[in-house]
């Protein structure tokens, strides 16, 4: 069964990335997928396996009949329980993003961008996120950003190709910041790096892997966008720009506030969403009835919740408890134990060694691996091990479209094609991620010496 869920794994991952070929979407392949993994792990044979050791000790404390048993109420709850966290988490940062969208927040922000020229865009938007993931996360980010471009641009394979360069630009963005990516807030919890470490230790990295790529487009790419023809609507005539205003601060300052509680709270950064969010919904709620004396239903939270792209979070909650399969019985951990083999001599060995887990990052989340690696090794607060992971781990899930959940919340918003991507938009990225590597190992290399 070890090896058989390793292979469905494999070939569910082929469908999910030949989705248009198929026909079949990609949605329905992966809640499939976790579950034929949970049910073969459920009916092996797991006697030789470490995984048995947790279920016999956890018979010693409590009364189990059989190891399905344990299986369903332990470890399958506990990465039902993870998964949860992020779909929460993306259904609340999703509803606040929505809701300053209908309420024409981000007119601010997108009545001050005048350029239709693709390559000032680029870099205007591209530049905007890598600092604003920083500050909340490459996910929620990504979710605003992609937002703002559905305001700016009207033709779809160019709003593709700029929420492509969302992810890029948000992923490596999270990464200099210790609240900026979920694999720098566990090595940052762990007290592997300390805030002012990590942020100067892969800021100039991670700013490489998108000047690199965004300088071989600004060559290549001509042209102007088509710009979105403003819509004088029903629903632009019902805003005041001090109500729009409003909102957009308002749900702005509720993403802004997920960090702050985290780091007071040490609660999960969902339950700060979700509470920014009830915020959010009453104070809307208060205008739609007293300033708009309850007129248009497209304005109740209660409609706009009909408007979040459900296919999306199940293919999350798919996607994520399949690899969360592979993770509790074992298959990551074998990977992780198994670059430990490389022979190289340090400090080559542990850069390779972070090299690899950024480009695996892409194909399975980089959580899991991420988290077997801190766990393997013991080095000492700031080891340059720890910094130079948290930058491959982060940015090398931009190297494919499923490989972060940035690209996932932005490839379901944007029903962007997995073989598209990959043909127009991986290798780009893949020189990016390089470059910034290149750039850890020589800063690594003038301080060591």
């Amino acid at each position: 069964m070890f090896i058989l869920m390793i292979v469905t794994f494999i070939i569910g991952y082929a469908c999910i990335a030949l989705e248009n070929l198929l026909h079949i979407h990609k949605t329905a392949t992966a809640l499939l997928l976790a579950i034929l993994l949970w049910i073969f792990f459920a009916l092996g044979d797991w006697s030789s396996s470490p995984v048995y050791g947790s279920f016999l000790s956890y018979c010693e404390h409590y009364s189990c009949p059989n190891f399905a048993t344990w299986l369903a109420h332990v470890p399958l709850v506990e990465r039902l329980g993870e998964v949860s966290e992020i779909l929460f988490f993306l259904l609340g940062a999703m509803t606040i993003v929505e809701i300053v969208d209908v309420y024409g927040g981000f007119r601010l922000i997108t009545d001050k961008i005048n350029t239709t020229q693709k390559v000032s865009l680029l870099w205007i938007i591209g530049l905007l996120t890598f600092v604003m993931s920083a500050v909340l996360d490459n996910l929620t980010t990504s979710i605003v950003i992609v937002a703002l471009l559905r305001k700016l641009i009207s033709n779809k394979k160019e709003r593709w190709f700029f929420g492509s360069m969302v992810v890029l630009a948000a992923n490596a963005g999270g990464t200099w910041s210790p609240i900026g990516d979920i694999t720098t807030i566990m090595l940052w919890i762990a007290d592997k790096v300390s805030s002012s470490y990590i942020i100067f230790n892969t800021f100039l990295p991670a700013l490489t892997s998108i000047i690199i790529p965004f300088g071989i487009l600004s060559f290549t790419m001509k042209g102007s966008i088509t710009r979105l023809k403003t819509n004088n609507s029903e629903k632009e005539v019902v805003f005041s720009s001090r109500i729009r205003n409003f909102v957009f601060f308002l749900g702005i300052g509720a993403l802004l506030f997920v960090p702050i509680f985290k780091t007071v709270t040490h609660l999960p950064p969902y339950l700060g969403m979700l509470g920014g969010l009830g915020i959010l919904w009453i104070v809307t709620g208060f205008i739609h009835k007293k300033q708009l004396s309850n007129k248009y239903d497209y304005l109740s939270v209660h409609n706009i919740l009909k408007q979040i792209d459900t296919p999306s979070i199940l293919f999350f909650l798919g996607i994520l408890m399949a690899v969360g399969a592979l993770q509790t019985c074992g298959q990551l951990d074998l990977l992780s134990c198994s670059l430990e083999k490389i022979s190289m001599k340090e400090p080559n060995k542990y850069y390779l060694i972070s090299v690899i887990i950024g480009i695996l990052s892409s194909i399975v989340d980089n959580v899991p691996l991420v988290a077997g690696i801190i766990g393997m090794y013991h080095f000492p607060i700031n080891h340059y091990f720890w910094a130079f992971l948290a930058y491959t781990a982060g940015t090398g899930g931009s190297i494919l479209i499923i490989g972060s959940a940035a690209g996932v919340a932005v490839m379901g918003m944007e029903k962007i094609d997995f073989i598209w991507y990959l043909k127009k938009i991986s290798w780009l990225t893949l020189i990016g991620y390089l470059s910034g590597c290149f750039m850890y190992i020589f800063q690594q290399t003038l301080f060591l010496n």
